[in-house]
């Protein structure tokens, strides 16, 4: 039987030793259940059928949320095409920053999409921020999807 050289009997007997360290500060620590932080709160709103996502800061910078305004095109409204969220059954909607860090998801009517660019023929209103990046993430913060 082949003996391994001492060296790699070392190195591996100082990675497992390593590894249990990590393991068990894990473990350990002054935090409890009671201190998760989470990074999203979801309030149900009276009378409707979708949610108010507030984020705290450290989230909104995690998942790079940025906006953009609706803008006034002629007789419609234009919003970034990465604003639009589809239900599953179709329908459109848009993330509306509402308050500092705080979305709530609007219906919209799309009339085109021209490139990145989705015309509306109705639901929001120029100058109303939409959330463009991080609208997955908003509806599964509040569709309870990934807890």
């Amino acid at each position: 039987m082949e003996r391994a050289p001492r060296w790699a009997t070392a190195a591996s007997t100082a990675v497992v030793v390593i590894v249990a360290v990590f393991a068990l500060s894990a473990c350990g620590g002054t935090s409890s259940a009671s201190e998760t932080i989470t990074p999203a709160t979801v309030e149900p709103i009276d009378g409707k059928d979708v949610s108010r996502i507030t984020l705290t800061s450290e989230a909104a910078k995690r998942l790079d949320i940025q906006t953009a305004s609706v803008r006034r095109n002629g007789g419609r409204f234009v919003i970034p095409y990465s604003a639009v969220l589809y239900s599953p059954t179709g329908e459109t909607w848009a993330y509306v920053n509402t308050a500092p860090l705080t979305f709530v998801r609007q219906q919209i009517v799309i009339y085109s999409i021209e490139g990145d660019r989705a015309i509306l023929s109705g639901g929001l209103a120029p100058g109303t921020k939409v959330a463009t990046v991080g609208v997955a993430e908003l509806f599964g913060a509040e569709s309870g999807l990934g807890q």
